[in-house]
């Protein structure tokens, strides 16, 4: 059931209403200061329910009975029929001679509004590594340095700081459990991002696991970068890159970018890069240790890794 935002009653309170009423007596005044509403809506709900039952409470529906000028379907067909040939709207109102207001308004009815409707969207192909290292995902967010409240705070353009210079958060996630590590570095270099690799590689040697592939997009820091290839091959691991133009590929690194900044980077004041930095190792380890993760059935990611370990012992 669909009832108005606006409702004073849901169908129960209506058949309240004329059930007091109906059935036991109540004066419409009385029952309708009872329930809060008017009389007059008293009656409609009374007269409502005792032409239909408690079936005829529900909302109707707010399209017309009849539409006498509503575009004939033979006519719907046609427009749909050049759509699917790709026509554009001025197009099709020019061949069925309509006006292109009319030819417009039965695209979106028919959700053909915008030509990429047409296109097959592509399955959602999911998977998830079995063994912890097995995948990992690397990718980076260029965030503006901060000095003082700017104007994601303010909502004021005036206070937007420029010139301030950027960095960059590098971030590691593992594809089996999730266990994430992250960086802010001055640069996203081949030279960082090889840097990068190999802190992270120890850090995650330190918590038991082993790199033996690393995803990336096809970004010259990771794909031409002479030290970011040594470091893949003195870590033993195999570098994997996305398509072209699907980011969902590595979209696990792109999840957690997306958790980072709602619950970290944006979700405190932060009127210093300093102090943002000092927040991230703390943020860090709630995400890993504490933070229930809908993918793990609400366990953290160090929890499933735990459990993968009992499980292969």
């Amino acid at each position: 059931m669909n009832v108005h935002k606006n409702a004073r009653m849901t169908v129960r309170g209506r058949a309240l209403l004329a059930g007091r009423i109906g059935e036991h007596g109540w004066p419409v005044a009385q029952a309708a200061s009872a329930a809060g509403v008017s009389e007059r809506t008293a009656y409609k709900w009374l007269a409502r329910y005792r032409a239909g039952g408690e079936a005829a409470l529900h909302d109707r529906r707010s399209t017309p009975a009849r539409s006498p000028r509503r575009t004939h379907e033979a006519t719907v067909a046609d427009i749909e029929r050049l759509r699917r040939q790709r026509f554009s709207g001025p197009r099709i109102a020019r061949r069925l001679a309509l006006p292109v207001s009319t030819v417009g308004a039965v695209l979106r009815r028919l959700g053909l509004g915008r030509l990429k409707a047409l296109d097959e969207r592509p399955e959602i192909v999911r998977y998830e590594r079995a063994t912890p290292g097995e995948l990992i995902h690397i990718d980076t967010k260029k965030l503006g340095r901060i000095d003082g409240i700017g104007h994601r705070i303010t909502g004021e353009r005036i206070h937007r700081k420029r010139k301030l210079g950027w960095e960059y958060l590098h971030v590691a996630i593992d594809d089996c459990s999730r266990l994430a590590y992250t960086e802010l570095l001055p640069a996203e270099t081949g030279l960082a991002c090889a840097g990068f690799l190999a802190r992270s590689a120890n850090w995650f040697a330190v918590n038991g696991v082993a790199i033996r592939r690393v995803m990336t997009d096809n970004a010259f820091a990771y794909t031409k970068s002479r030290g970011f290839k040594a470091t893949l091959a003195g870590i033993g691991a195999r570098h994997i890159t996305t398509k072209p133009y699907r980011p969902r590929t590595n979209g696990k690194a792109e999840r957690f970018i997306q958790t980072a900044l709602r619950e970290w980077l944006y979700a405190n004041v932060y009127t210093q890069s300093a102090k943002r930095a000092a927040d991230m190792p703390g943020w860090l380890h709630w995400y890993n240790h504490h933070r229930p993760h809908s993918a793990l059935k609400a366990l953290p990611p160090a929890s499933r890794l735990n459990n993968l370990r009992g499980n292969d012992s």
